[in-house]
C-alpha cells in the first residue's frame, strides 16, 4: 500500500514542473511535499516555495520536500511537540546551506514518525517571498486534491487568508474562523479542514496564534479518534 501511495505521488511530479516553467523561476526545481504519506493525523498546506529552500537547487539530489535549509517553521513544529528535540536543536544550531541531503532525509523520516504530512497549495518555487496571484494558486488547485485523496489525512490546515480561500472556494479571513470546521468533499468522502494563521516571514508574530489553534485542533482531533475507536470496541463486543 505504502508503495503504491508513493508511486500515485511520483505521478504528480511532472505535472508540477510543467507548472514551474510558466510561473516558477527557471532557474530552480520545484518543491513537492513530505512525510507521512499513508492517512496522516494532519497535513499542513502552505502557500508556495522560494529559493531559500536549498533543495530547489539543481544541484540538490536529494529530497524536494518544504522548508530544508530554513530555521523558523520548525520552531511551530517543535512548539506542537512534532518533532525530537535532538532534530530540532541540529536544525537550530546550523546554517541552512549546511543541510546535507542525508540530514534532509532525517528530518522528514522524524516528520513521518510524527504522522503529519507537509505541502504546499502552490510548488512553483519563486526566487524571493514575492506574493502570487490567486490565478496562479488556483493552477495547482486539482493537483492539491489528488494530493489529498492519495494521503487521505485526518485533517487538513491551511495557512493564511489566501490559501484558505482558494482551497475552500469562499472568502475567509483567518481571524473570524479561528478554530471552526469546515467540512469539504472529495469524490464522496468529507475532510476536515481548519484555517490558522500564517505564521513564517512577516506572519512570523502571529505564530503564537497558530500554535494555540493547532493545539486545539490536536486535541479535538485525538478525542474524536478515541471515541472512534471505543465505538469500534463496542461493536466488536456487541
Amino acid at each position: 500500500m505504502k508503495l503504491v501511495i508513493i508511486m500515485q505521488l511520483e505521478d504528480l511530479k511532472s505535472e508540477y514542473d510543467k507548472l514551474q516553467l510558466k510561473y516558477g523561476a527557471r532557474e530552480l526545481d520545484s518543491i513537492y511535499s513530505g512525510g507521512c504519506k499513508n492517512n496522516p493525523d494532519i497535513c499542513f498546506v502552505f502557500m508556495n516555495p522560494t529559493g531559500r529552500n536549498i533543495a530547489s537547487s539543481k544541484n540538490w539530489k536529494g529530497i524536494k520536500s518544504p522548508w530544508i535549509g530554513t530555521k523558523n517553521i520548525w520552531d511551530l513544529f517543535f512548539e506542537l511537540n512534532l518533532m525530537d528535540k535532538d532534530i530540532y536543536q541540529k536544525i537550530k544550531s546550523i546554517k541552512g546551506t549546511d543541510w546535507s541531503e542525508e540530514f534532509a532525509q532525517k528530518v522528514y523520516q522524524d516528520v513521518e514518525k510524527h504522522r503529519y504530512f507537509i505541502t504546499n497549495l502552490g510548488k512553483c518555487t519563486q526566487v524571493d517571498a514575492r506574493e502570487l496571484p490567486d490565478n496562479v494558486y488556483k493552477k495547482y488547485l486539482h493537483l492539491l486534491v489528488k494530493e489529498l485523496e492519495i494521503i487521505q489525512p485526518k485533517s487538513i490546515i491551511l495557512f493564511g487568508n489566501q490559501v484558505s480561500s482558494i482551497v475552500l472556494n469562499e472568502k475567509i479571513s483567518v481571524s473570524k474562523v479561528r478554530k471552526q470546521l469546515f467540512e469539504k468533499k472529495i469524490n464522496e468522502k468529507k475532510y476536515n479542514f481548519y484555517s490558522v494563521y500564517y505564521s513564517v516571514g512577516n506572519g512570523r508574530f502571529n505564530m503564537d496564534k497558530s500554535i494555540e489553534d493547532i493545539k486545539w485542533i490536536m486535541e479535538n482531533l485525538s478525542i474524536n479518534n478515541q471515541e472512534f475507536l471505543n465505538n469500534e470496541r463496542l461493536a466488536k463486543i456487541c
